[in-house]
Order: structure tokens, then sequence, then C-alpha cells
């Protein structure tokens, strides 16, 4: 059981971990077939310390803004650690959006320093007017005689003494922005304690082992990889494997060559996942698809009260093979999950925890913990937050309310847009739900968005979209 009530902040508890599994193997960087390093809880700690040493060195105080702007690599947790444990404010950029995008995020944010890859730092000071004046930057990867416009190399380090800065729970940890691809910017400010309290919640529902491996295909910056795929691994002493590229057949390769076990997908990759599985089952004789289909049905009686990955891996042997054997639970989130895609991943035994949040909740305010599966609903909600729905019609579907610790304190600088959102403590989600008679959350679509016709039905845009895929 993850107890981290005696932690007062996030550096706190990862610090902990690096000291506590001194033999355990943390983190892993792969590319293409090739492993590019591979980090024990030491000696991810002593480059987490380097890299605070050099952000002290470069002026950072404790509580000021840290942004990290990379793509998905081994550098981003170190450096991530490495700012928590200067004390500083994490602030993670979406490495995919455009430099003009990420430019306007800066300016906004104003952080002392910037930790980037040499390709983004081009581009950021081809399109800069200005906003790049202010920042530290440190760049990793740049060539040897690269002009850094003032930057320095993440890769050479400072002489003089790390100091490790605590943080208060209600201390700010991390800037994430909700939105960053036009208009207004809202970056939301949450704190040590929503971290700390949503990672006890989640990693108490779906614990990992020591021995076990996380592979992150999200980018870090991403809310879920944050922490399923740093926080709550590195809590319980296992790895994070990492892959620097996403194409479909390294990353199955990569699952097979490290034995994965647990990993966090979006839902357009879900469905790619399950329409393979169908190509290849189509290919086989008619006897063998009716001998898999009687062995899915099996399974799925088998597990109908929770997974049960032993039963699965040894009914269905060859599909699980495919994914390395150890593949035992996959997160998904932040859009619309196809329920027949996860009912039909199930059957083959590979689990799907469906949740759902808002960057203003930290990551997830309900998440459906397999006790049964139930495709169809985003589940209960976590232990500590409420849901409420309010303004219901007469199908009792309304506006979706949530309240709890994991809350964000309200948006950088923007005081009228907090108010707005954050209602006498009550998150307004703008989310149409309804929650059924097991306590599960039903989603619907986005209240602006609903559309009434002639006749006086309720018509959601999801729902439209989701025939149109079909």
């Amino acid at each position: 059981m993850l107890e981290l009530s005696r932690f007062d902040c996030l550096g706190d508890a990862l610090r902990d971990r690096t000291i506590m599994y001194k033999s355990n193997l943390a983190l892993i960087e792969a590319d293409r077939h090739r492993e590019k390093g591979r980090w024990s809880y030491p000696q991810l700690g002593d480059q987490a310390e380097r890299v605070a040493a050099k952000l002290q060195a470069a002026g950072v105080e404790p509580g000021e803004r840290v942004a990290i702007l990379m793509s998905n690599q081994a550098k981003w947790v170190i450096s991530g650690l490495g700012a928590l444990w200067a004390g500083a404010v994490l602030v993670p950029l979406d490495y995919k959006l455009t430099a003009s995008e990420q430019l306007a995020l800066l300016a906004h944010c104003r952080p002392r320093a910037l930790v980037t890859e040499y390709g983004i730092w081009r581009s950021l000071l081809k399109y800069s007017s200005g906003e790049l004046q202010a920042i530290q930057a440190q760049v990793s990867e740049a060539p040897a005689e690269a002009d850094l416009g003032g930057a320095d190399r993440w890769e050479s380090w400072p002489e003089g003494d790390f100091a490790y800065r605590a943080r208060k729970r209600q201390d700010v940890a991390c800037i994430v922005y909700s939105s960053g691809t036009g208009g207004r910017p809202k970056g939301c400010m949450l704190t040590h304690d929503c971290y700390l309290v949503q990672a006890q919640q989640l990693g108490n529902m779906f614990p990992m082992q020591e021995h076990e491996r996380y592979f992150s295909i999200l980018p870090t910056n991403h809310a879920i990889d944050f922490m399923c795929g740093m926080i709550i691994p590195f809590l319980h002493g296992a790895a994070v494997v990492h892959q620097r590229t996403l194409r479909p057949e390294f990353l199955v390769s990569t699952m097979k060559a490290y034995r994965i076990t647990h990993t966090a997908l979006v839902p357009r990759i879900l469905r790619n996942i399950e329409q393979k599985l169908r190509e290849q089952l189509q290919k086989l004789p008619p006897w063998q698809q009716l001998l898999l289909d009687g062995l899915m049905t099996v399974n799925q009686l088998a597990t109908a009260r929770e997974p049960d990955h032993r039963v699965s891996r040894t009914l269905l042997k060859p599909i699980h093979d495919r994914f390395g054997g150890q593949l035992k639970l996959i997160v998904a989130g932040g859009a619309f999950v196809d329920p027949q895609c996860v009912d039909f991943l199930y059957r083959v035994g590979l689990p799907v925890a469906i949740g759902y949040g808002l960057t203003e909740a930290c990551v997830v305010l309900t998440v459906n913990d397999l006790k049964p599966f139930r495709p169809e609903t985003v589940g209960r909600p976590v232990p500590g937050v409420e849901i409420e729905i309010r303004d219901a019609n007469e199908a009792g579907v309304g506006e979706v309310y949530a309240r709890g610790r994991s809350l964000m304190k309200g948006y950088l600088d923007d005081p009228e847009l907090t108010a707005e959102t954050l209602v006498d403590g009550w998150l307004r989600t703008g989310d149409l739900g309804l929650i059924d008679a097991a306590g599960h959350l039903k989603l619907l679509g986005r209240a602006k968005n609903m559309v009434v016709t002639a006749g006086g039905k309720n018509v959601y845009p999801e729902d439209v979209e989701f025939v149109f895929e079909q």
C-alpha cells in the first residue's frame, strides 16, 4: 500500500525512492532496436542532482519556474526530477505544438529556465521576437560546433554542490496547460498535495511490483504519462522504458524485448491494436477462428469479476506473446474510448482501465477499476473525489461538477476564468453526464456542443463522430 502522508512535497517522495530502491532498475531509453541507456535508482538520483545543481547555478530559486520542452526521452524524466529537487515549479510543455504556440506559452508562464533539445531550440530562436531573452536555456544533443544563442549545453555540468530544496504541500508543483493551440492560455496551477493525493489514490487502485515495467509511449508532458509513467512507477520501485521513436513496428519489438507489464495509450492506438488483431484472426483457418473465439469467451467468463493475467495468458498465449507475454494493464483516457474496442481487448485478456479527468483535476476524477469491467462508463469517482450532476433533465443528464483535493489552485494570472471554473470549491467540468445505479459516471458530451433537434431530442457531437468513424 502506498502511504504518502509523511511527505511534504512530490520531490520528497521521489527522492526517498532513489535511496530506498538501491538495487532496482529505474529507467531505460530505447531507440528503434538499440538501447541508448539505463539507470538504476541511485544513478537516476545522481543525474537528477546534477540537473538541480545546474539549475541552481543558473540562478533558479525555489518557487521559480522551469519549463521542459522535449520529446519523449529519459532526459525529460531526469530534468523533471532535477527541477523538483531544486524547489522549482515544473512547467511541462507540448513539443508537438508549433514554435509560435510554444513561444506564446513561454511568454505566459515566464520561466526562469528552459530545458529543451537542439531541434526545438533552433525553431524557437528562428521565430522568437524577444520571448527568450530572460530565460536561461539548457539545450541537449546539440552538435559540438552549434551556436546556441547564449544557451548552455544540457550535458555540461557545473562545479559546486547540489542543495536540495523542499517545498510545502500547498505550494505549486506544476503549471500544466490545458490548451495551447490558440486563444486564451490556461495554465493550471497544481500543488504538491494534488499530485501526492492522486498518486496515492491511483497507486493503490493499480499497484505495481518492483520487477514490473511501464512503457512510456505518450509524451511525458501529458498528464496521464507524467503520473502513470513517471510518478507511480518510481513510487513503487518499478522501471520505466522510454522509446524515442513511436513507429508501430518498433513499439511492439520494444514491448517484447523488455517484457512490458503496463502502459497508457490514446484511443486511436487502441483502435489500431484492435484492428491489427482482428485482421490477424481473420487470416486463420475457420476451425482456428472458432477455437480462438471459444477461448476468448472462456477468458471473458473466467475474468468477469476482475482481470487475471495468468488465466488470460494461459488461454490466449499466442496473442499475449505478440506483446511480450507480460502486458497486464493498459490505461486510457483523454478522449472518447470506443466501448466495442475495449470490450474486444478485454476478451483477449488485455484489460483497459478507462479514466475521466481534466488538467484542472491533476489526472483523473473517475476511473473504471475493472472490478467488474464495464466498457460503457468511465467508472466511479476515485477515493476522495465527489461527483455531482447539476441541472439534470428528466433522463438524469446534467453538467458534471467535481470536488476533491486533486483540483487545481486556479489558472495562472487569470482570476476571472478561475472564478468561472471553480465555484464554491467545485470544478465545473463543462461535460454532460449521468450517474447510473452502480455509481458509475457515463459521459455524453460537452455541454456547449449539445444540439437539440426540432423534435426535442438531444444529440451529442461525440455520438455523431463515433458513427462516422465506424
